[in-house]
């Protein structure tokens, strides 16, 4: 059992984390939370629940009592508020509807930066469907009674041609910058150890690695309240529709509109997502394309 100093919303905070409902490597249930991991010591499955101030775990597998370890970061409650004060009305409504979403601290580096490399470039529908269809082809099922499937082994995805991930819906360019993230998979996982600008450093040394990338790893897998995922195709509207009433905006005038918030700008970020604040639609949706397109 973990004692958490406030309430934590377990499927709120873990949110970002899932891909999707179909993600075969993590569940979400009202107030409670699965998801399995390749840590040092081996596979595990994690399962935490909710229990007002207190958060029940449990872990299956070789790496469970590592898992177990990381219980506490994983559910944000290690997660560090210092600095952060509301500026706004919108976040501080939306503060006080979600005071239990934190920011995770999700082992490993891995984990998270493969399908968020799958996420560049294309539609949410395409990278979830994309990351299922290479966990089922490439991984094995999770230890413990959930059902669910290990994350890809890095190794196992570092040898395998680029042309292997074609059925899964995934192009040269994306599929090159899997395999080059996992053939440095060790110095990545390291890296969460690093202070959060070395880290981020190391990150953006991968090629096919830009800075919205990095912002998405450094924010879900090393606990970092500040990075703000420059680069995405509707963040920027949706900031500057929360904060300033702009139906669209620019990264540039997102940052402005967040530089009170310096220190938990991705703080903000996670809650206008938690939210469902989104600007107006005013043109056709992008609809998924062929990878030959890409």
């Amino acid at each position: 059992m973990i004692a958490t100093p406030f309430p934590i919303d377990i499927d709120g905070t873990l949110s970002p984390l899932s891909r999707g409902h179909a993600d075969p490597t993590i569940r979400l249930n009202r107030g409670e939370a699965w998801a399995t991991f390749r840590t040092p010591n081996g596979p595990a499955t994690l399962a935490v629940g909710s229990f007002g101030l207190d958060v029940r775990a449990e872990a299956w597998g070789p790496g469970a009592a590592w898992a177990l370890e990381q219980a506490a970061a994983l559910i944000g409650a290690e997660d560090d508020l210092s600095g952060f004060e509301p500026q706004h009305d919108t976040i501080r409504e939306l503060w006080k509807t979600h005071p239990g979403i934190r920011i995770t601290r999700a082992w490993g580096v891995m984990r998270v930066i493969v399908p968020t490399i799958l996420e560049q470039k294309v539609t949410g529908i395409e990278a979830r469907r994309a990351y299922r269809a290479m966990v089922l082809a490439t991984s094995e099922p999770a230890p413990g009674p959930s059902g669910l499937f290990l994350p890809p082994d890095p190794a196992v995805l570092a040898a395998t041609p680029y042309f292997t991930f074609h059925p899964w819906g995934v192009e040269q360019r994306r599929a090159e910058t899997v395999r080059a993230a996992c053939a440095q998979a060790p110095q990545l996982e390291a890296a969460a150890e690093l202070p959060l600008e070395q880290a981020k450093e190391r990150l953006a040394r991968i090629p096919g690695v830009g800075p919205w990338t990095v912002a998405e790893v450094a924010r879900l897998a090393l606990g970092d309240p500040d990075a703000v995922s420059v680069g995405d195709f509707h963040l920027a509207n949706d900031v500057c529709w929360a904060l300033a009433g702009e139906a669209r905006g620019t990264d540039d005038r997102m940052l402005e509109l967040l530089e009170p918030y310096r220190g938990q700008r991705g703080r903000v970020q996670v809650l206008i997502e938690a939210g469902g604040i989104t600007a107006p639609k005013f043109g056709p949706r992008v609809r998924p394309g062929a990878i030959e397109q890409l």
